[in-house]
């Protein structure tokens, strides 16, 4: 904590939110003082953004106190509690296209009562203070979607702070934006601080947070796991084996084990833009016939986004190039057909139909001796599906339905398989059914297997090489067994 952070200005205690019989937030309580940033971090699940709406009125807790400056408004209509003195800056910026920057801040400065349909004529200066203190007095008079992604992220901010909130929760600050952006938005933030707000960052990992807050809190299934300074949680025991999974443990194949002299997959230099978020940046990689590659990353990184740019699902810039040929211009059927298959993060399983029925349909192109012998061999590497046949894939538990999900993408017969973290939200004992099934896959078929996950001791065991994506650049590659010397104290 600052020498500069005074009062309490954010109380909550026990907090919980429960969904049916899903606890989201556990019996979490923490402070924050004027002048004090507090970083709240976690993967995702792990109930960080629950904790944020639960504060700012999104959501009702299900039991808990949230006292601001003493007054408990728990339950409170977010409106209600953004009079008190709260400001949310949203991740995704939500303006208003057909105003001008600043007539969006001069809306956010408006009265509430319906009776004061008049605005004070001092808006319009107040306005124009606001768009200055964040560096918007430049484009004032521009539409929003004529703007750079950081400018809009700014805007977010000068509507957050037009009320003078003691209290800016600001979630994911700098998704989205570029190295350079990163540190002008840093110091928009640190610019809280001096004024003597209470802020409260929600962030997937430490790392990224790091230089801006003083205290920072890790949750994980929804209770806090650990507190103190940004060094001493990236250094804590169990954040680290929240992150990282706990021992890593490799068998790595050597790159001149496989005698391909063209990798299958080349990935070269290749950018993503979600509209002006730039996901991806410069990225390459490659990968032999029949290698284990896993790129690991937290939430956010850009996995998701390179496997759908892999699988022509997002538009990129770039080359990408399979067996050779440019996949530009071919549409993920197209790239499916080919061999090139994703199991993604979601599953997107047919949940009304029953588990034969969702292999049945990745297998729709062989013939009925073929579904036959497949079927076989996918029941003797997930068992747990022969005896759920019958069984509708909804009413599957959640490690179930990721090996559904995988099952049904080797029916059909893929050259290259793309898993998307597979481990997502899965209990131990599932981990360790999924890492013997991969390890098989790996010992007995000559099957490609790009892998992107958080864990890394799920991902590095089978690896034969090693990406790591952070950020939305590739920021390290080698041997599974030279990163926990070279990456993994950093990882977080």
């Amino acid at each position: 904590m600052t020498a500069r952070a005074g009062r309490t200005i954010v109380e909550v205690r026990g907090l919980t939110k429960r969904f049916g019989g899903l606890v989201a937030v556990n019996d979490v309580s923490f402070d924050i003082r004027a002048g004090e940033i507090l970083g709240l971090i976690g993967p995702n699940g792990s109930g960080k953004s629950t904790t944020m709406r639960l504060i700012m009125g999104v959501e009702r807790p299900s039991a808990g106190t949230i006292r601001i400056e003493g007054e408990d408004v728990a339950g409170w209509a977010a409106h209600r509690i953004a009079r008190r003195g709260v400001g949310l800056v949203f991740q995704h910026s939500r303006p208003l296209h057909r105003q001008t920057v600043i007539e969006n801040i001069k809306l956010a400065l408006l009265p509430d009562s319906l009776l004061q349909l008049v605005a004070d004529p001092q808006v319009e200066a107040r306005a124009r203070l606001i768009a200055d203190r964040v560096g918007l007095a430049g484009v004032a008079e521009r539409s929003p979607n004529t703007l750079p992604f950081a400018d809009l992220r700014k805007l977010e901010l000068a509507k957050a702070i037009a009320r003078d909130p003691r209290v800016v929760l600001i979630d994911e600050p700098f998704a989205g934006l570029a190295r350079t952006e990163t540190a002008a938005f840093s110091e928009l933030i640190r610019g809280f601080r001096a004024e003597g707000r209470a802020v409260l960052l929600v962030d997937h990992n430490v790392k990224s947070v790091a230089a801006l807050v003083d205290r920072v809190i890790a949750m994980y299934l929804g209770e806090r796991v650990a507190e103190g300074t940004a060094e001493e949680v990236m250094r804590d025991p169990t954040v680290r084996r929240v992150y990282l999974g706990g021992a890593i443990e490799t068998a790595a194949r050597p790159e001149s084990a496989f005698a391909d002299a063209t990798s299958l997959l080349q990935v070269k230099d290749i950018s993503v833009f979600y509209g002006k978020a730039q996901a991806l940046e410069g990225v390459s990689l490659h990968v032999h016939e029949g290698e284990f590659v896993s790129v690991v990353g937290l939430n956010g990184a850009g996995k998701t986004t390179l496997f759908n740019a892999i699988s022509g699902l997002v538009p990129y810039a770039g080359e990408i190039l399979w067996g050779g040929e440019a996949l530009r211009g071919r549409s993920p059927a197209n790239i499916a057909r080919s061999g090139l298959v994703q199991c993604p993060e979601t599953r997107e399983l047919f949940g009304d139909m029953t588990v034969r029925e969702n292999l049945d349909l990745g297998g729709h192109h062989l013939g009925q001796g073929e579904i036959a012998d497949r079927l076989a061999w996918l029941f003797e590497l997930f068992p747990i599906l022969r005896d759920r046949q019958r069984q509708t894939a909804v009413t599957l538990s959640g490690g179930e339905q990721q090996m559904l999900a995988i099952a049904r993408a080797l029916m059909t017969r893929p050259k290259l398989l793309i898993l998307d973290e597979p481990t997502l939200g899965l209990a131990p004992v599932v981990l360790e059914q999924l890492s013997k099934a991969l390890e098989r896959l790996r010992r007995t078929t000559s099957i490609t297997i790009l892998l992107g996950e958080q864990n890394v001791t799920f991902a590095l065991p089978h690896a034969d090489r090693v990406y790591v994506l952070e950020h939305a650049r590739i920021v390290w590659e080698g041997e599974p067994a030279r990163f926990a010397a070279e990456a993994g104290t950093g990882y977080l």
